[in-house]
């Protein structure tokens, strides 16, 4: 298999594009900017996405160094992934992607279909986003 790096395009637009590109990848780098997750929280957050496409998400973005994956020597063993700088340096351009898809939403008259784009700082106000978000897509 050919590393990931060097499959990476040299214009830095279509390199960004494709470091991000996935169809979860924005939502998971998205509820890691607040704090640290284990995959069975992201699991609940991302509820549409299967297990092994999570993992093979998370991994890319690890290669990419979007994200860090620390594992704890505990009994029974604890994994948390969580943004790295690089990746916490997405946040502008993700939340503005946000704004953008809203603002298409408004002329579409669709904007009661769309979630909030700020991340939640609470857990009941996370797992409120979360639940706005399944619904906005259903």
């Amino acid at each position: 298999m050919l590393d990931p790096m060097k499959r990476l395009p040299a214009l830095p637009a279509e390199r960004a594009l494709k470091v991000i590109s996935g169809r979860w990848k924005a939502i998971i780098l998205y509820h890691l900017f607040d704090r640290p997750k284990r995959l069975s929280e992201l699991q609940r957050l991302v509820s549409e996405v299967s297990q092994k496409v999570m993992i093979q998400q998370l991994r890319e973005m690890e290669e990419h160094g979007l994200i860090h994956r620390e594992v704890f020597r505990e009994v029974p063993p604890r994994v948390e992934y969580s943004a790295t700088k690089l990746g916490l340096s997405l946040e502008p351009v993700l939340l503005a992607l946000c704004d953008w898809g809203r603002r298409h939403a408004e002329e579409l008259n669709e904007l009661d279909r769309v979630a909030d784009c700020r991340p939640p700082t609470s857990e009941a106000q996370r797992s409120a986003a979360s639940a706005n978000v399944r619904g906005a897509r259903g």
